[in-house]
């Protein structure tokens, strides 16, 4: 661990299409999130979104059956959130878009300056797929997480994609490449450092 403050904890949302316990690509990156985030202090859980009946909708609360809130409390006692979504014909899957949508419910639940109680937090991202798109999917997941309220930090997203035309998974491969676990390993250092810093001089009320 290089960082002894006070500890810290992350939530995986892994937006994987397949329900437990089916292998996951998304699962295996989010879990390599968070095995480089423990080397700086930080306790990580996941969830997999799909095994969870999450209604659709943009309130954090949709009423009855609906598993969202449960899956926000462990989120709010969380001080780094990483989503973890596979690429699907160059999107980011539904059931990501569904967290997005669901996080959006986050702009009407603020604190005494007005500000999103996630305001706080940091966000990261994983990705994989056997096709393009992985930078359009990080662009479209941080704009909408920083617009939502959680901060970015530098180089905050980590992907993976096959070659061109490739059938391969993130789960097929031996190792990890190095280009990758250097990417994450970056993506690690800066959100717990960020994360930290927030958590020691918040952002200033209004």
């Amino acid at each position: 661990m290089t960082e002894t403050a006070s500890p810290l904890t992350a939530l995986a949302l892994i937006c994987t299409l397949s329900p437990s316990p089916k292998p996951s690509s998304s699962e295996k990156m989010a879990r390599e999130v968070l095995a480089a985030l423990a080397e700086h202090g930080v306790t990580g859980d996941v969830v997999r979104v799909v095994d969870h009946d999450v209604k659709p909708g943009v309130e954090v609360d949709m009423g009855e059956g609906d598993a969202w809130p449960a899956i926000r409390g462990r989120m709010m006692a969380a001080d780094i959130l990483v989503v973890a979504t596979p690429t699907w014909v160059g999107h980011m899957s539904s059931v990501a878009q569904r967290v997005l949508e669901r996080l959006d419910g986050e702009l009407s639940e603020t604190d005494d300056s007005g500000r999103p109680l996630v305001t706080s937090k940091v966000a990261v991202t994983a990705v994989v797929g056997n096709e393009d798109g992985a930078h359009k999917i990080t662009a479209d997941l941080m704009q909408g997480l920083n617009d939502i309220g959680f901060t970015i930090p530098a180089q905050g997203g980590t992907y993976w994609n096959d070659e061109a035309m490739g059938s391969r998974d993130y789960l097929d491969l031996d190792e990890t490449p190095e280009a990758v676990a250097s990417t994450t390993t970056t993506l690690a250092e800066n959100a717990a450092h960020l994360a930290r810093a927030l958590k020691a001089t918040p952002y200033p009320g209004r």
